[in-house]
């Protein structure tokens, strides 16, 4: 959420951010609202006030002249029992409001309502030309006997998959190697919870706009987190951190789980788009200051294009337009790599700079040199996520029999040149 003095003082540029990111908030509800509380709270204060100075009076006062007084006292805690009640409604409604606060987006970010509006900036490697008629993932973890795509649907419904023999391995490798990257580029490995609660979920920025994509879990206040970032997001929440303990650079291993509402129709066959995954994911908490978050962008991108170029596979930069990037994102910048079968690029990493919109919601704070405190910085970005990254993998590196070539950075991790067909499959 932005600073709600920000936002007075600067209404049009507020405005201007909220149609660039194709927002849905009424800015003048918002700071009519605004004005209600202020309103509201100076009579409240005044009242309070009146109140304490009652009481001291009453309390010197001679007997003729205390009644008055304790009736006053009386009456001035009537009114305040009705203003104080309405002053919390407005400030919750006003919190909601807030809530739906876009970041004011990079000045270089293209400016249009959906992906159609995404700028390619670079193409990395070419797109593999067969020499013989190559088979699409499904096909060939089918001729492998690598999945069940079948049995997981009788076992958790759709967009379900169960992975085999050397796939299986395979996945594992994928997660411990790029979990390496990430420590070897000095973030600090955590194991984070799946389940998390609703005050997190407002504080990354899911709530309450994209309340359909998460697994709730009835009669408790507890979801299925998407990715990892709603948690490490939260670690830090109502501390004042000292400025010396900054930047916080975490990457966390985790199975993330979403609905995929409004999905219907879409990447239903296969790997691509399924409700329970895993990710390695990529977080920093640093200063408020825009070069230092601008050096972690990069950073955080460049580990990402890191990992893809380990992998082998050709892929492409996209600077996401405005209306594509959310609400609380001040850049993001996706990577898209090949897939064959489709001939076309498919995301597989966002990296993201959101300022300090997250850290107004979650309160994460620090104390700065002068001793004052401020809001600090987060970004996040996609490590390496499975099982998409296992449709890009298998299709690029296919061999004609079926098998499937191990690129020479993760063979280390997987103990074999190339996948082979499960035994009896």
């Amino acid at each position: 959420m932005l600073d709600i003095k920000f936002i007075r003082e600067n209404p049009q540029i507020v405005r201007e951010a909220i149609e660039k990111k194709a927002g849905t908030l009424d800015l003048d509800e918002l700071l009519a609202l605004d004005a209600q509380v202020q309103e509201l709270k100076r009579k409240t204060e005044q009242l309070q006030a009146e109140r304490n100075a009652n009481a001291k009076a009453a309390a010197k006062a001679k007997p003729e002249e205390r009644t008055a007084l304790v009736e006053r006292g009386k009456e001035i805690g009537r009114q305040l029992s009705l203003l104080e009640p309405e002053l919390r409604a407005l400030e919750a409604r006003l919190k909601n409001l807030l809530y739906l606060t876009p970041t004011i987006p990079w000045e270089g970010a293209p400016i249009g309502p959906d992906d159609s509006f995404n700028v390619e900036t670079r193409v990395h490697g070419n797109p593999r030309i067969f020499l013989f008629e190559p088979l699409d993932h499904v096909a060939l973890i089918e001729k492998n006997g690598w999945g069940d795509f079948e049995r997981a649907a009788k076992v958790s419904g759709s967009r379900s998959y169960i992975l085999k023999g050397d796939l299986m391995v395979y996945e594992q490798a994928l997660l411990r190697f790029a979990l390496d990257q990430m420590i070897k580029a000095g973030f600090t490995p955590l194991s984070v919870p799946s389940l998390t609660k609703e005050e997190v979920l407002y504080g990354h920025g899911q709530f309450p706009t994209a309340r359909d994509q998460v697994y709730s879990v009835d009669g408790e206040d507890a979801f299925l987190a998407g990715t990892a970032e709603v948690l490490l997001n939260y670690l830090h929440a109502g501390e004042i951190l000292p400025e010396s303990e900054l930047p916080k650079t975490y990457c966390a291993l985790s199975p993330c789980f979403r609905s995929e509402a409004g999905s219907a129709g879409k990447d239903v066959r296969g790997l691509m788009r399924v409700h329970q995954f895993n990710k390695v994911e990529q977080y920093v908490l640093c200063r408020a200051d825009l070069d230092e978050s601008n050096r972690w962008f990069e950073t955080m991108l460049s580990i990402s294009e890191g990992i893809l170029q380990a992998l082998e596979l050709p892929y492409r930069v996209l600077e996401v337009s405005t209306g594509d990037m959310g609400l609380g994102k001040y850049r993001q910048v996706d990577l898209e790599t090949w897939v064959p079968s489709e001939n076309r690029y498919r995301e597989t990493h966002s990296c993201s700079a959101l300022l300090d919109w997250q850290a107004r919601r979650a309160s994460l704070r620090y104390r700065d040199e002068h001793g004052k405190v401020r809001y600090a910085y987060t970004l996040n970005n996609t490590a390496l996520a499975t099982p998409r990254i296992l449709v890009m993998l298998l299709e690029n590196h296919q061999n004609e029999d079926g098998t499937v070539n191990v690129p020479k950075a993760v063979q280390p991790y997987f103990g074999k040149e190339r996948l082979e067909p499960t035994p009896g499959a």
